[in-house]
């Protein structure tokens, strides 16, 4: 079976200011911030939750569909899908846009200066699902564009493909009646604890009653493990203990590959989130989204 992941295709640019912003930032001068800073460390991540969860359910052995869109410059993350015997069928290249692109700088004292450029991602609605290809059974909406995630949802729901609903980053951008629409159309819906809180709030649904809508409600809640609702039921599924934590950048998609993984194998919510916190686990030891491995993992046990 073949996992349809529908979601943002990006790059990552991260620096390390040797710094602290607070030391070169006059609030007095605000009105003519003008300010250079020299940054010794600088890595380039593949990011974007469809190429995060794409890659970690290859590395589960799953085969993951990314349906993306993504830039003039995004030929070497072609390239790295092709490496990994990923399907990139469905990615859609626009030759007059660049691939959404994070720029992230980080001071000594863990504030964080960001800017994002949508790109190509802002378009991902020219990306239409015409076939689905040979074996899709599954798939996943993820942030993406706002129009792309409002189609993909309504032409999964008609295609009669079960799929889970992750709003993640993107949850601000719909209105609650969008958002009941959206569970509605769903098979599961997996936020973390904040995003969940503000699902709440927007759609004035509380967990019991988006439970009841769908086949079952995950959220995850970091270094406390993650719930999972199915009807009136709720259970606590505790995290792997981490030692010494490195980054923890990409740990959700990388717990929702293991959810595909899954789901397209019939185990129970249960047996995918602890299969999903081990693999986090893995992740949040390495720096990037997409450099962890799961070698000595034994991925087979979490399915007893």
């Amino acid at each position: 079976m073949a996992v349809l992941v529908c979601g943002s295709i990006a790059f990552d640019t991260i620096m390390n200011f040797q710094g602290s912003f607070a030391q070169q930032i006059l609030p007095a001068q605000l009105h003519i911030l003008n300010l250079s800073f020299l940054v010794n460390d600088m890595r380039k991540d593949y990011g974007g939750c469809a190429g995060n969860i794409a890659y970690g359910l290859r590395l589960l052995g799953g085969q993951p569909v990314p349906m993306a869109t993504i830039g003039q410059d995004g030929n070497e993350y072609l390239a790295r899908f092709d490496a990994q015997g990923i399907d990139r069928s469905l990615v859609l290249q626009l030759p007059d846009s660049y691939t959404a692109q994070a720029m992230i700088m980080t001071d000594m004292d863990n504030n964080q200066i960001t800017a994002f450029h949508p790109g190509a991602m802002a378009m991902a609605h020219h990306n239409v699902i015409e076939e689905l290809p040979e074996g899709v059974q599954l798939a996943i909406v993820s942030p993406d564009g706002r129009d792309a995630m409002l189609e993909r949802a309504e032409q999964l729901a008609a295609m009669q493909v079960p799929w889970v609903f992750d709003p993640g980053q993107a949850l601000s951008m719909f209105s609650g009646k969008e958002l009941r629409d959206f569970i509605a159309k769903a098979s599961w819906v997996t936020v973390n604890d904040y995003e969940g809180q503000l699902l709440v709030e927007r759609t004035g649904l509380s967990f019991r009653e988006i439970a009841a809508q769908v086949k079952g409600l995950i959220v995850t809640l970091g270094a406390q493990g993650c719930d999972i609702w199915i009807g009136d039921e709720k259970e606590r599924v505790p995290a792997v203990e981490i030692e010494a934590p490195v980054d923890p950048t990409g740990c959700g998609d990388a717990w929702r590959a293991a959810l595909l993984y899954g789901l397209e194998r019939g185990w129970t919510l249960a047996q995918c989130a602890r299969l999903g916190n081990a693999v986090a686990a893995r992740k949040i030891t390495t720096h990037g989204p997409q450099n962890y491995t799961l070698e000595g993992l034994d991925i087979a046990a979490f399915a007893a």
